[in-house]
């Protein structure tokens, strides 16, 4: 995909939207404290990508957990309503820019950097 047809980029909710987020699509599972509708700006909260509630815990954003994270995250995203979620997300980000949101504080050792891969697996970007 051309330089001109967009990006696929990782944000927090919480940093203020910009004119280069082009579609922005909060990926968590939670709505974030502190954000209301009209502040975070979304085009859609695809809530069906994200990881299991179990998943999630055992994670609890550990980096020395991160690899194993993502393997798992991954194995997720290859089956049932994760895997359609996961194709509509490719989908749109062929189509032009877009923001995958998360509420983490460390953004690169979250689902959404594991997310943005995965997208680019699939030839979204």
């Amino acid at each position: 995909m051309s330089k001109a047809d967009g990006e696929l980029r990782v944000a927090r909710i919480y940093d203020e939207p910009g004119p280069a987020d082009g579609r922005r699509i909060l990926v968590d599972r939670l709505w974030p404290r502190g954000v209301s509708k009209e502040r975070a700006k979304l085009d859609d909260w695809c809530k069906e990508v994200a990881p299991s509630d179990e998943l999630r815990r055992w994670y609890g954003h550990d980096p020395v957990r991160f690899d194993e994270f993502a393997a798992r995250y991954r194995a997720e995203l290859a089956t049932g309503d994760q895997a359609e979620a996961l194709a509509r997300l490719a989908a749109t980000a062929k189509a032009g820019t877009v923001t995958l949101l998360t509420a983490t504080k460390a953004p690169e050792l979250s689902q959404a950097a594991v997310l943005r891969g995965a997208i680019e697996d699939l030839g979204g970007r």
